[in-house]
């Protein structure tokens, strides 16, 4: 269930009531009038099936609450009630399976900043990423997928598209395209450096290395292992279940290929330079292709169970008060 915290304009609060009353998948309605000082209005409290959750907050949007008042919405892990239970049964579709545009969108927008934070996690997971394609490393390499945090900007690139929202595009374009170009940068720096002090060797770069000499040499494996990850990572996001993402993080070839084009760079390895540039490009294409196409299934699929859904027969038969 989601908990909505509503403050709303007194000459609003029975439309939204009405609204709220008549949206299948409603429970717990409670109203306080003027308990809201800043801004100004009633306080109108409410619980709703994650499934029926996206429709209602487009509508309560579409009255101007977001702008007239507030809209807060809460997971809750836990609700013991009958109302409740009878409220997901009446509400269409699976909870598992319903997406909240207004959270997804909210979530890929702050992992989407170009920050230094942001930077300084990627720089840390290729320069990690470096160290095990030098020493043919398969843990570090795992670890360095684990740790790069490319998947925000990638899954709001998706989400944008989908969105139909250009600043959102742009926005993730940036923090993914100057994210890995200044991370690439700083970890051909940190390669001359492991160089200079004796810890690096151009031997290294250009031994066989049965472990991670896939890095560079990209083939349609790649794709189709992006874009099965994609699909993996988005649907993680979209049901809440973030620990799919660990998952997804570590079999996309994003950041060790990034490393292997800055370290062989360094060593004016451009085969190995141009062939890790190739890889990345794959996995990303595959990665936001996957999760574009993911997200619009989930959008037709929604709006045909919205269709089908009933609106309550009568003001308060899905809510308990």
């Amino acid at each position: 269930m989601l908990h909505l915290r509503l403050i709303v304009p007194a000459d609003t609060t029975d439309e939204v009531v009405d609204l709220l009353e008549s949206t299948v998948g409603t429970a717990h309605l409670a109203v306080l009038p003027g308990a809201a000082r800043s801004p100004a209005g009633d306080l109108v409290l409410c619980d709703v099936a994650r499934e029926a959750g996206d429709e209602l907050i487009g509508a309560l949007r579409r009255l101007g609450i977001d702008e007239s008042g507030s809209i807060s919405i809460e997971n809750t892990d836990l609700t013991l009630s009958a109302h409740a239970d009878r409220a997901e049964e009446e509400a269409p579709g699976d909870g598992q399976d319903a997406v909240l545009w207004e959270e997804l969108t909210e979530a890929t927008h702050e992992e989407s900043t170009f920050s230094v934070t942001y930077v300084s996690f990627l720089a840390l997971a290729t320069m990690l990423a470096a160290c095990g394609v030098m020493l043919d490393n398969a843990v570090l390499i795992v670890g360095a997928m684990a740790v790069g945090p490319e998947f925000g900007p990638l899954a709001g690139v998706s989400t944008a598209l989908v969105q139909r929202a250009p600043r959102l595009v742009a926005r993730s374009l940036w923090a993914l395209i100057g994210g890995f170009a200044v991370a690439m940068v700083i970890t051909a720096g940190f390669s001359w450096l492991m160089d200079a002090v004796g810890l690096f060797d151009q031997s290294m770069i250009e031994a066989d290395r049965p472990i991670t000499g896939f890095i560079w040499q990209p083939d349609w494996m790649s794709f189709v292992v992006a874009f099965l990850a994609g699909i993996a990572g988005t649907l993680s996001l979209t049901s809440a279940k973030s620990g799919a993402l660990i998952g997804v993080a570590i079999s996309v070839t994003t950041v060790p290929a990034a490393a292997n084009a800055a370290v062989a760079f360094s060593y004016s390895d451009y085969q190995q330079t141009i062939g890790s540039g190739q890889q990345l490009l794959a996995n990303l294409g595959g990665i936001v292709l996957a999760g574009t196409l993911t997200l619009l299934a989930q959008k037709a699929l929604l709006a045909a169970r919205r269709r089908r859904a009933p609106r309550a027969d009568k003001p308060g038969a899905s809510v308990g008060s």
